[in-house]
């Protein structure tokens, strides 16, 4: 909820359902994951996020606000998870193919870490990481700057010579689309995106795709927004 480019973004609406919700829905598809868990903060402001959660009927983990490493790693455990597969909870437009790829490849090649965000060729906001529980437990345990503390996985990342990092790729570069909510003008695009679906979660990464091909003029909704560094607040 404490978003500072738009503040309470997890719990706006998107075609009558929260924007977390659309996040679960659309995950809720993937044939390789377990079980969902939402990893909010023991802030009072996040209660909301719980009660959302049990609206929607999703396992909810509270934890530290702004070492979020922490509170995956206890999360992790509270689950009695073997590996985490990361999504983050402002990429609305989430897709179960993209994800049980990254996770099947992650599984086929056994690495500490698998993302298919390392040499990015999937439009951002298709984002999916998998870590094992091992690994976690050595970034927890290690990882000192506050920027590796807040966004959980860079130092697994940033060490290649202590980890085996798997960087899964797409077979067509799309990078350069921007799918994810951080500002009001994603926002405005995610929503056009969602109308023309219907508001509905069966559609997939490609459909969106060949709308954008169809009517290109909706990539000018966001064109403009900068994607924020990891160092920033």
């Amino acid at each position: 909820m404490g978003s500072t480019r738009l503040p309470g973004k997890v719990l706006i609406d998107l075609g009558g359902e929260s924007v977390l919700s659309r996040v679960v829905r659309r995950l809720r598809q993937a044939t390789l994951i377990d079980e969902i868990v939402v990893a909010t903060t023991i802030s009072a402001a996040d209660n909301a996020i719980v009660s959302e959660c049990r609206r929607f009927s999703v396992a909810v983990f509270r934890g530290e606000e702004n070492d979020v490493l922490d509170r995956y790693y206890h999360a992790a455990r509270w689950v009695g998870a073997d590996a985490v597969v990361r999504i983050t909870s402002d990429c609305p437009l989430i897709d179960a193919e993209v994800t049980d790829n990254t996770i099947r490849e992650f599984l086929s090649c056994s690495p500490d870490y698998a993302s298919n965000a390392l040499q990015r060729t999937y439009p951002r906001g298709l984002d999916t990481e998998v870590v094992t529980r091992q690994a976690l437990t050595r970034a927890w345990q290690e990882a000192r700057f506050s920027y590796q503390r807040a966004h959980v996985t860079p130092y697994i990342y940033e060490n290649p010579n202590s980890f085996y990092i798997l960087a899964v790729r797409g077979e067509v570069d799309y990078s350069d689309y921007r799918w994810t909510l951080d500002t009001p003008e994603d926002l405005a695009f995610i929503r056009a995106i969602c109308e023309r679906m219907g508001n509905d979660d069966g559609f997939s990464w490609r459909d969106v795709l060949a709308l954008l091909q169809r009517e290109p003029e909706l990539t000018e909704l966001n064109r403009e927004v900068r994607q924020k560094a990891l160092q920033e607040g």
